[in-house]
């Protein structure tokens, strides 16, 4: 038996917080009502990276579905706190809007601020101070170990930069990522399985740190990287196909003439 419900023209948040309820009710939907934070966390992730996709497509309209897909996810994680009398999403509304009146004194106070380098300075000063971290190492520990492991590794090494703890110029990570990777042949030459995933680490860390200097964001390097690869990838299987050639079976100077064929098509 379907819930009473009035179907509308239009909706607004009111609808969707009510609707929310509703599925977790009596009466609802039996899977929503047997969520919790955990079981539904990766759907929040994947929501998130949908609307990074609407904007990368620039598609509006899919941009506009994703976003109510996000909207939706706060609102269930609210939802599951309401019901246990914890907080509601209007603490939530009231704690961002609280939030960004606080890091924003620049516009609701009398801050005075020349560019965006000192509205980001400012941010980042007030943000310590109300989660009380007294050490750059604190905040590098508020980093959520949970992010993309390049992006995490990009926050921190730009929170020991601001403690003064960087190199002067990107030649001297230019430098420890030649020293990284020479220690890590070394380490690849021992056998050594831990020391080997240690230094590999290392390596990747410190080509994060190479892409700081020149202003490149590692997350989007990697992925254009990949995505190059993979259309070169579909030109070698193409040519491959075409000239009778078995990838499996076929001799690694074949294959090598056949990638280098393709970057030759696909420069970037």
């Amino acid at each position: 038996m379907a819930v009473a419900y009035q179907q509308k023209e239009k909706y607004d948040i009111a609808d969707l917080l009510e609707i929310m309820q509703l599925l977790r009710s009596p009466g609802g939907c039996p899977w929503d009502a047997a969520q919790d934070h955990k079981s539904i966390r990766k759907d929040f992730i994947e929501e998130t990276y949908e609307v990074i996709e609407a904007i990368n497509k620039e598609d509006k309209a899919l941009l506009l579905e994703e976003l109510g897909d996000v909207l939706m996810q706060v609102v269930f994680h609210a939802e599951i706190e309401r019901e246990q009398g914890s907080f509601d999403f209007h603490d939530v509304a009231d704690g961002i809007c609280k939030k960004l009146i606080e890091r924003h004194p620049h516009v609701f106070g009398d801050v005075v601020v020349s560019d965006t380098g000192e509205v980001l300075t400012n941010w980042d000063a007030i943000k310590r101070k109300s989660k009380h971290q007294d050490t750059y190492s604190s905040a590098m520990d508020a980093v959520p170990r949970e992010l993309p492991a390049l992006m995490r590794s990009a926050k921190i090494q730009k929170k020991a930069a601001m403690a003064g703890f960087d190199w002067k110029d990107a030649d001297g990570a230019f430098e420890k990522l030649a020293e990284e990777n020479r220690e890590l042949r070394d380490a690849v030459k021992s056998g050594n399985t831990d020391a080997i995933m240690e230094e590999f680490g290392d390596l990747l860390f410190s080509a994060v740190n190479v892409s700081r200097f020149l202003h490149i964001d590692a997350e989007e390097a990697l992925t254009m990287a990949t995505d190059k690869f993979i259309a070169r990838y579909k030109l070698v299987e193409a040519a491959a196909s075409e000239r009778g050639i078995d990838m499996k079976e076929a001799e690694l100077s074949v294959l090598d003439e056949l990638w280098e064929a393709a970057k030759g098509k696909i420069t970037r």
